[in-house]
């Protein structure tokens, strides 16, 4: 199981339909997101460069 397998957030497999990947807008690292804290706006934290998103 690679890192985009699971949610950057609360690390939940990415199983489920409604899951998304995305790049940083700081480093163009990949950011996996869950559909649960992807509807409840669950912060995330990039593990490359730090930055903090909602």
């Amino acid at each position: 199981m690679t890192t985009r397998d699971r949610c950057t957030s609360c690390n939940a497999t990415l199983a489920e339909e409604g899951s998304t990947w995305f790049p940083c807008p700081v480093c163009a690292h990949e950011i996996s997101r869950c559909y649960r804290c992807r509807e409840q706006s669950i912060g995330y934290t990039c593990p490359k460069c730090g930055f903090q998103g909602p």
